[in-house]
């Protein structure tokens, strides 16, 4: 496999690039891509390191990069390249979730940090063009920001809507977008001269190559890749399915199996192989049941769990 076949935005080579201790540079370069002028990271402690032995010992479950900077800001980046239906629950579920874990058993609220989510996404998620959006709790009548309730923020990167040609990069954002975009065409000895003055990136490159001649790291990027296309070649099946019957029934149907197939693979990612009983009882769930268990998902730990969900049912 040649070095411009890895693709920084699989999740195996997104974490190892940016969730290794060796390489904490890269990520505070790629925070301080989205978060400045508001924020200056020149420090960060990694809180779950990349280790392909872990990573591959939990069936991919861990996408996340969690972090927290020499000002005690929490970080939690994750790199989304097929479209989630609970996209929007689920990132707001795992920033509110990295806020309260801070707090432990004795403590008071003054413990508490501001917690960041940064997502990268691979999918178009708002209307507009822009490609940056920044969330915070504002006053919903006047706008007003309070730093008092400014703990908890969301921002959203669609990778997608980045266009720029290399003679237009200028920004630091506009570099790692490149990157994570084009890598592919990136070669650490002939880089385009908008792109050399962030040493960051020419590290990234570099690694991207050594990373190509890791055998182990090689085995476990074609299985993760391959499952990807799977996922994506499976979504494109249910939207022709129901493109195709053109009639209302027709179009619900492939809908349910849509969520029912999302559902599996978030399961698989979460908690492990899908038992063929629980797969069984999926495809009885109404739309709305499916909806309910895709937000219970995130609070169900093994299938004995899921056992007792259905049972309330």
């Amino acid at each position: 496999m040649r070095r411009r076949d890895l693709n920084p935005k699989i999740d195996l080579v997104f974490r190892k690039l940016f969730g290794s201790e060796e390489n904490k540079d890269l990520l505070i370069s790629l925070i301080n891509s989205v978060v400045e002028p508001r924020i200056h990271v020149t420090d960060v402690v990694i809180k779950n390191p990349f280790n392909l032995a872990t990573y591959k010992g939990a069936k991919e479950s861990i996408v996340d990069i969690k972090a927290q900077d020499q000002d005690e800001n929490w970080y939690d980046i994750e790199m989304q390249i097929l479209e989630h239906i609970f996209y929007g629950k689920r990132a707001m579920f795992y920033a509110a979730k990295e806020f309260v874990d801070q707090l432990k058993s004795g403590q008071d609220y003054s413990v508490l940090n501001t917690t960041i989510g940064i997502h990268f996404l691979d999918f178009e998620f708002f209307a507009d063009e822009r490609i940056v959006r920044h969330f915070a709790f504002r006053d919903m009548e006047t706008g007003e920001y309070s730093n008092e309730l400014g703990y908890l923020q969301l921002y959203f990167v669609e990778m997608g809507k980045f266009h720029k040609e290399w003679s237009q990069i200028n920004t630091l954002l506009d570099r790692w977008l490149a990157f994570l975009t084009k890598a592919q065409d990136l070669d650490r000895s002939q880089l385009p001269v908008t792109m050399q003055s962030e040493p960051a990136i020419t590290k990234a490159v570099a690694e991207l190559a050594r990373m190509g001649a890791d055998r182990g790291l090689r085995e476990a990027y074609e299985a993760e890749e391959k499952a990807k296309m799977v996922d994506a070649a499976t979504l494109q099946f249910v939207e022709q399915r129901g493109e195709e019957r053109g009639e209302l029934r027709g179009e619900k149907r492939g809908e349910l199996r849509g969520q029912q197939r999302l559902l599996l693979r978030q399961m698989t990612r979460h908690i492990g192989e899908v038992p063929p009983g629980i797969e069984a009882r999926l495809n009885t769930l109404t739309p709305a049941q499916l909806d309910d268990l895709g937000e219970a998902l995130f609070d169900l730990n093994s299938y004995t769990d899921v056992e007792v969900w259905f049972a309330q049912q």
